[in-house]
C-alpha cells in the first residue's frame, strides 16, 4: 500500500501542477491600460578616469 500511495501522491502533485500551468487565468490585475511616461530618460555618462 505504501508504494500505492507514493505513486498517487506524486501523479496528484504533477497533476496540480499542469493544470494550474494549462488552467484559466486567475490573475487579479486591475485594468487600468498603459500608463505614459512622465519622467527623465536615463543619460548615462563616462566614466572620469
Amino acid at each position: 500500500m505504501g508504494v500505492y500511495r507514493m505513486l498517487d501522491s506524486i501523479t496528484s502533485y504533477i497533476y496540480e501542477a499542469v493544470a494550474r500551468i494549462f488552467g484559466p487565468n486567475d490573475d487579479a490585475y486591475p485594468a487600468i491600460g498603459v500608463q505614459p511616461f512622465a519622467g527623465e530618460p536615463f543619460k548615462q555618462r563616462q566614466a572620469d578616469w
